[in-house]
């Protein structure tokens, strides 16, 4: 259940039952000092001072009217009108006994399922992934696992650009040296850096680039036959690595610019029909209004170049009408960088124009910030150059096989293996997934693999010690559901009190699209569990009731902590 809502819409009702004006919203927020509460109302100061009514009496009155003895205790109120309340033991004692047995850990709203197409991590062709590449795969991903998780029908994209220049740059490149292509993807980017290289400085090699890249659109069958081949050995290296990454994508997902190649002629042919698209000396472009370039002229989208070649806008703007009328999407979500946002928007402007969507379709655009280095530079090699994906996860992975030797240098190969590979992996994933989306960050070793603070490998300890804690306990715990829980303690009634946010959590990442709530929010519930592991008996005590009841809340804590490191793509780990 969604607690803060649940007695938000309760007091609401005892604020205007005091005369409060309905347009006052309860303001719930949790006591930064626990010994005054659980929970704190804000909003009834602005309410008196509308009423012109003292606030610390305008609280008592609400509070009159609050009809929750069997949720609510010790309510009171402060002199300058705050009211603060503490949760029932009792109840909340039956409140995680319903979480231990619910299916999805307490997830009661009920949502209408919507077809939402998530666009994220569109590696480039001929290249293989460099960490410019981490956030929107790794974000999007989380995106996916949480949508489903709450009940939409999430359609996986993986737009890769799969028909634009850059082929008609290889195409040219290899047939001009007669080369059969038979390597791996690092040759093949280093070929492409040669062709590249040609392009800029040899008109007549220019020339014969764009040629192809017409021919490969008018599907020449010699030029299919070569784009074909260096489109498949791009994405099997990258489906290798998304298995590496522990990431949802296969090649049932990836969805190329290719794929809405025949659906241009006609949508080009609509444009210009509806007055959308102007020829402009050969060029065909859309007028964005409202837009202005730095000379200050009405800037425009070009969809066709006057040698008859297609753009990315025009490959996007089919895409969006083809998710729609295909996959009936109800909302499309882009993870792309922050440097798109202008263009994405000029796309969405455009389909909405044409009617190619309709206004109830939700179109965002998930923007994030760069990874940087100490210096505040982008995170980069010493010699300027991109990180490979690849290289930066196997660093730390040897990164963390390090830890764990120092930790426990007899340590059985295979286990340590797959440890290492299990915590370095999810160090990357969640010192990215743990910031704000829209920040950049600075990315630093020493933090992300740290055993204390806000890191993965934290929270995957603190889980190890909940399955140590109920296997050394070898206890049914199903035959005590009914059990209830006894607080006795501050530290257990804490953190039972910090299960009750999850739905408010995940529902506020499936609105905005930031997983660093959810980060956020287990960290809150591993330092709480800490406390409780380290101040309370769990094992060595003589009250078997009082044994089962802390037992209940160490399995609600794994249970949290599972589907948690489950939804940011993380794995856990049951022994270190």
């Amino acid at each position: 259940m969604n607690i803060k809502k649940f007695l938000s819409i309760k007091i609401h009702k005892s604020m205007i039952q005091a005369g409060i004006p309905s347009k006052y919203n309860v303001i719930l927020r949790s006591c930064k000092k626990k010994i005054f509460g659980n929970y704190q109302i804000n909003g009834i100061i602005s309410a008196a001072i509308h009423l012109k009514i003292n606030p610390n009496n305008l609280a008592k009155k609400v509070v009159k009217n609050i009809k929750l003895n069997n949720i609510l205790t010790n309510i009171t109120v402060s002199p300058t009108g705050y009211i603060n309340f503490f949760l029932k033991k009792e109840w909340l004692s039956n409140q995680i006994n319903l979480l231990i047995i619910s299916k999805k850990l307490g997830l009661t709203k009920n949502i209408i399922s919507k077809n939402i197409v998530i666009d994220y991590s569109s590696p480039n062709i001929a290249k293989e992934m460099h960490v410019g590449h981490l956030r929107s795969t790794i974000i999007g991903d989380s995106m996916v696992r949480i949508l489903s998780f709450v009940g939409h029908n999430v359609i996986k994209s993986n737009h890769i650009g799969d028909w634009g220049t850059q082929f008609g740059i290889l195409i040219a490149f290899l047939k001009k040296k007669k080369k059969k292509i038979n390597f791996l993807l690092s040759d093949i980017e280093k070929l492409y850096k040669q062709a590249q290289k040609k392009y800029i400085t040899d008109i007549n090699f220019t020339k014969l680039a764009k040629y192809y890249v017409v021919k490969l659109q008018q599907k020449d069958s010699s030029c299919l036959r070569i784009w074909e081949k260096i489109v498949n050995i791009t994405m099997n290296y990258n489906y290798q690595l998304y298995k590496k990454l522990n990431i949802k994508l296969n090649h049932h997902d990836t969805m190329g610019e290719s794929k809405y190649h025949d659906m241009i002629p006609n949508i080009i042919k609509d444009l210009k029909k509806k007055k959308i698209a102007v020829n402009n000396n050969g060029t065909l472009m859309i007028p964005i209004k409202g837009v202005q370039n730095k000379k200050g002229k009405l800037m425009a989208v070009i969809i066709q170049k006057k040698d008859g070649a297609y753009l990315y806008a025009t490959i996007d703007i089919a895409c969006i009408k083809y998710r729609y009328d295909f996959f009936k999407a109800d909302r499309i979500i882009y993870y792309v960088d922050s440097r798109q946002s202008q263009y994405l928007n000029q796309i969405f402007q455009i389909v909405r124009n044409a009617k190619y969507v309709p206004n109830n379709l939700q179109l965002e655009h998930h923007m994030f910030g760069m990874i940087l280095n100490k210096n505040n530079k982008p995170f980069k090699t010493r010699e300027g150059t991109n990180i490979k994906l690849n290289h930066l996860i196997d660093e730390s992975i040897i990164r963390s096989k390090n830890i764990i030797l120092e930790k426990n240098p007899l340590i059985k190969k295979k286990l340590l293996e797959d440890l290492s590979k299990k915590i370095g992996i999810g160090a990357i994933k969640y010192a990215d997934l743990s910031k704000n989306r829209i920040h950049n960050y600075i990315f630093n070793w020493q933090k992300i693999l740290s055993l204390n603070g806000n890191t993965s490998l934290y929270i995957q300890y603190a889980y190890v010690r909940t399955i140590s804690l109920l296997k050394k306990a070898n206890i049914n715990l199903n035959n005590f559901l009914n059990l209830e829980i006894n607080f006795i303690s501050q530290y257990e009634f804490d953190l039972a009190v910090s299960f009750l946010d999850f739905e408010e959590i995940i529902f506020k990442i499936v609105e905005k699209g930031t997983p660093h709530l959810l980060c956020n929010w287990l960290y809150k519930i591993t330092v709480l569990f800490s406390s409780f592991y380290e101040n309370c008996n769990i094992l060595n005590i003589k009250d078997t009731k009082l044994k089962i009841s802390r037992l209940k809340i160490v399995l609600l804590t794994s249970l949290f902590l599972k589907q948690g490191l489950y939804l940011l793509g993380i794995d856990i780990i049951e022994k270190i």
